[in-house]
């Protein structure tokens, strides 16, 4: 892969990462709007580049087995996540992409430590595993509404936001020694552009079913919720597992730097084809020689080979 299309997709995040051991505050720091000068017209092309590179890099992790990606979303509702997986992972192999969503927890889930479900939800080597929502619910959404924390029937004890960012960055760097890429991504939507959201959810019929009074009446939390990200994305920004923090009232444009965030992850993975070694290439080339032997007559012996001789490297698939 050419360093210089390498080097323009880490020019393009750079903005977006938060500097580990920075204070942030989301509504001075980060323009829900910002688009890197770019123009919806060039969102296509981008994002499908952005596409084919995921499948590119998809395939060789597979195939090398020996890392993992986490790609964590989080996002307030109408933030945009469904439709960002949607678009950004259409491309992929879907046998090597696991998506999980978060919910209220059940009885059992709350019989156990908060990070329990989130850990028998972490991909394999060789996949990409998704998170819409994630363990960062658990400094989120309990923050706001304290009364869940309650349900968590911990035992008593202070400072517990600060512990649990602590834990999750202990943990995330536990799952990097591991060969556990984590990524994570925040979806930075304002407010008037949520609004604007909700309200077609209620004008189109079609969309009446995504549409949840409850997402309404979380929105007299707004400034809870700000106060709570900026704490969040300050306290866990790390080297080995940075915040990216993307604009979300355009969606292409978030879509592009989702894409983006994910596809640099990979290049500095660089995951390789696993070489052949003599023994398995004698046998290979026994193989083929047995092969070519069964070819009809008048037919080439190899016919991949004749129907690509001429064709670009990149087209022989």
């Amino acid at each position: 892969m050419p360093d210089r299309r390498a080097e323009r997709i880490a020019d393009l995040i750079e903005p977006l990462r938060v500097p580990p051991g920075s204070k942030v505050r989301l509504g001075r720091d980060f323009d829900p709007r910002f688009k890197a000068g770019l123009k919806k017209r060039d969102g296509v092309g981008l994002l499908r580049t952005g596409v084919d590179l995921l499948a590119e890099y998809q395939g060789r992790l597979a195939a090398q087995d020996s890392y993992g990606v986490l790609l964590c979303l989080q996002a307030l509702d109408a933030g945009g996540k469904d439709g960002t997986i949607r678009h950004v992972m259409s491309g992929v192999n879907p046998q090597g992409v696991r998506v999980s969503s978060f919910k209220v927890p059940s009885a059992e889930e709350l019989d156990h430590d908060y990070l329990w479900r989130y850990a028998r939800r972490l991909p394999e080597r060789g996949e990409i595993a998704i998170f819409n929502r994630s363990h960062y619910e658990e400094v989120l959404v309990v923050r706001v509404h304290p009364e869940i924390l309650t349900r968590q029937r911990l035992p008593d004890g202070p400072g517990v936001w600060e512990r649990r960012y602590r834990e999750i960055n202990d943990w995330e760097r536990y799952l990097t020694d591991n060969g556990f890429k984590v990524v994570k991504i925040f979806l930075n939507l304002s407010k008037e552009e949520q609004r604007t959201r909700f309200m077609k959810r209620l004008d189109l019929p079609e969309k009446n079913w995504k549409f949840s009074a409850a997402d309404v009446r979380e929105r007299q939390y707004w400034d809870d919720y700000q106060h709570a990200f900026s704490e969040m994305l300050s306290a866990t920004s790390t080297k080995w597992a940075p915040w990216y923090v993307v604009p979300a009232d355009r969606k292409w444009f978030a879509r592009i730097c989702t894409a983006a965030v994910l596809v640099h992850t990979l290049m500095d993975i660089d995951p390789r084809y696993p070489e052949v070694g003599d023994a398995a290439r004698k046998e290979l080339l026994a193989a083929k020689r047995k092969l070519e032997r069964e070819a009809p007559p008048g037919l080439p012996p190899d016919p991949y080979a004749a129907r690509h001789a001429s064709a670009p490297k990149d087209k022989r698939r």
